[in-house]
């Protein structure tokens, strides 16, 4: 069986380059979703307290016949669950749902610009898990360079982990410089584009693209997966997502061909500088705070 190739993280822990994103994937559909993903192959599973299907997916991972250690959990915590305590039982519930006594790689979902105080005691109470060994590594997720400034100058543990937008038309190269030069790891979520595509403007769809279609032809393979290979030789991480056993596989199905620089440098082009998720600098209590059930 194929398996990802892994990627070592700024504190060594190593995690499958792939995974499964359950980003919308509702809770009826979650477990036979992970449990095509690890028939599969894949060994890297991400989800959200905010996605309300961290239970499905620990069902799924507990009914696999996999060893625990085999299989890369990772979450996030919802900004309602920011600060220090409130964090520290976030982890008990994700844990809790997920059915397991260890969350691989734990992140924080968003900045939380306009309360940074409570992201910043969210953080250093990740901090405080990893040194309990009940993670094994931390992140954040949606920070841009001035949040990352912002974190590290108050707190004491690299993230290991920046989980972004980053797609052929918006690549973010600040935020991709800035994790490079703190030796953080970017991880593209929407790597293939689907936001250009469910936003319902065809026209400007990344599946639809002459370009990617032209390389996927040349490599017999399809644009989706031109974008994730695009990825994985620029050493990003991907979480792509389907509920579609088809699909799932052949997002599975990149490791057997190389793109050339300049079919690279030819996606990199493609960039529109367009976001397709919420502004981080708007992200706010207020209009996005939801309460996040108990275990």
């Amino acid at each position: 069986m194929t398996t990802a190739p892994l990627l070592t993280l700024n504190n060594g822990v190593q995690m499958p380059a792939l995974g499964l994103g359950v980003f919308q994937t509702p809770p009826a559909e979650t477990v036979a979703a992970v449990q095509a993903a690890l028939a599969t192959g894949y060994r890297h599973i991400d989800t959200a307290a905010a996605y309300g299907n961290e239970r499905e997916v620990g069902q799924a991972i507990a009914a696999s016949g996999l060893d625990r250690s085999d299989v890369f959990i990772e979450t996030k915590i919802w900004i309602s669950d920011y600060g220090y305590e409130a964090t520290l039982h976030a982890f008990d519930k994700s844990a809790g749902k997920l059915g397991v006594d260890q969350i691989d790689l734990l992140i924080l979902h968003q900045a939380l610009p306009s309360a940074f105080d409570r992201t910043v005691d969210a953080y250093r109470a990740l901090e405080q898990l990893l040194t309990d060994g009940k993670v094994r590594a931390i992140g954040v997720s949606n920070f841009m360079r001035t949040h990352l400034d912002q974190l590290l100058a108050q707190t004491g543990v690299v993230p290991a982990v920046n989980q972004i937008e980053v797609h052929p038309y918006f690549r973010q190269p600040d935020v991709l410089a800035a994790d490079t030069e703190h030796g953080i790891l970017t991880q593209a979520w929407s790597p293939i584009g689907g936001i250009t595509h469910y936003r319902g403007d065809e026209s400007r769809s990344t599946f639809n693209d002459p370009t990617l279609l032209q390389i996927a032809t040349a490599h017999s393979k399809s644009a989706a997966q031109v974008m994730l290979r695009w990825h994985l030789q620029q050493g990003r991480s991907v979480i792509p997502k389907s509920v579609k056993p088809a699909r799932i596989a052949e997002n599975f199905d990149v490791f057997d061909f190389q793109l050339t620089r300049t079919e690279l440098d030819a996606i990199d082009a493609l960039d529109t500088g367009v976001r397709g998720g919420p502004e981080p600098e708007a992200i706010t209590l207020e209009a996005f705070g939801r309460d996040i059930p108990e275990a």
